[in-house]
């Protein structure tokens, strides 16, 4: 049960930290800001899918949950890792 309480509060804290950035981003003072803040975004999508994987090894998570979550998520490395690569140009 511990196991379970620290995976799901390290995939709350990197899921939610995505909008957060996101939401950040949109604010920014600079176009260094916002890649900076939609960089971080991109990462913490990439913990995101970490953590859902770790999850669905460990805890035998029903895999039709997981698969859907992580094709949700997939969408939103697409999309953000397009917005970071305009950016730099």
């Amino acid at each position: 049960m511990h196991h379970e309480f620290v995976l799901s509060k390290q995939l709350l804290r990197s899921g939610t930290s995505i909008g957060a950035n996101i939401e950040e981003a949109q604010q920014a003072q600079s176009r260094k800001d916002f890649l900076s803040k939609m960089s971080i975004a991109l990462k913490e999508s990439f913990e995101t899918d970490y953590w859902l994987r770790l999850m669905r090894d460990s805890l035998d998570l029903p895999p039709k949950i997981t698969t859907i979550l992580r094709n949700e998520l997939e969408e939103i490395l697409k999309l953000l890792t397009a917005i970071v690569k305009s950016s730099k140009k």
